[in-house]
This record gives C-alpha cells, sequence and structure tokens, in this order.
C-alpha cells in the first residue's frame, strides 16, 4: 500500500491516457495558432481563442490534476469560481449600461 491512499492499492493510469491527452492539448494548440493564421477578426477570432483555452484547461484540470477522478467536492472548488466570476461580469456588465445611459441622460446628449 502506498501512503497517499486510504486503505488501497495506489492504481496508475495507463499511458495512453495521457498520451491522449497530450495529442489533444497539442491539436488545440494547433487550432489556436491557424485562428491567427486565418486572420480571422472579430467576436469569432475571441470565441475560437477563449473556446480552445476552456478546452485545454478543462483537459488538464480532469486528467492531470486527476479531478476527473476526485470527489465531486473537489470539481466545485475548480468549477464554482470561474462560473462566480461569470455572474461578477455580467452584473458588471448591466451596471456598466445603465451608467452610460445615465450619464448621457443628465449630460443632455441622449
Amino acid at each position: 500500500m502506498s501512503a497517499g491512499t486510504a486503505g488501497g492499492p495506489e492504481q496508475a493510469h495507463p499511458i495512453r491516457l495521457y498520451l491522449l491527452v497530450w495529442g489533444w492539448l497539442f491539436v488545440l494548440s494547433g487550432c489556436s495558432y491557424l485562428v491567427d493564421y486565418f486572420h480571422l477578426q472579430g467576436s469569432l477570432r475571441w470565441f475560437l481563442i477563449l473556446l480552445f483555452m476552456i478546452v485545454k484547461a478543462g483537459l488538464i484540470v480532469a486528467v492531470f490534476m486527476h479531478m476527473a477522478w476526485e470527489r465531486l467536492a473537489l470539481v466545485y472548488a475548480i468549477l464554482v469560481p470561474p462560473a462566480a466570476l461569470l455572474v461578477f461580469v455580467a452584473i458588471m456588465t448591466f451596471e456598466a449600461s445603465y451608467t452610460l445611459l445615465t450619464r448621457l441622460a443628465f449630460a443632455g446628449l441622449g
């Protein structure tokens, strides 16, 4: 038995899994570079870059940090903070629009 387990033998993940994840990380990184190579612009460019970044981060967290095999509480520790940040960004977006409209109304420009 190993010192890091709670009574059971330590389970090693097959090397095939790690090679598959490294392959996908390489493909996703290539796709990120292709976004710039094909000169995509605007919202599509940023959407694709962020999408590839989030998928790569998810693969790294799930496999290399072993979150895919851990308890649900640890997964929540990874997923809840970014979700809360997205909620706060949405609140700030609505607040910014309200502030702009209020300034335009009182400045006599709107």
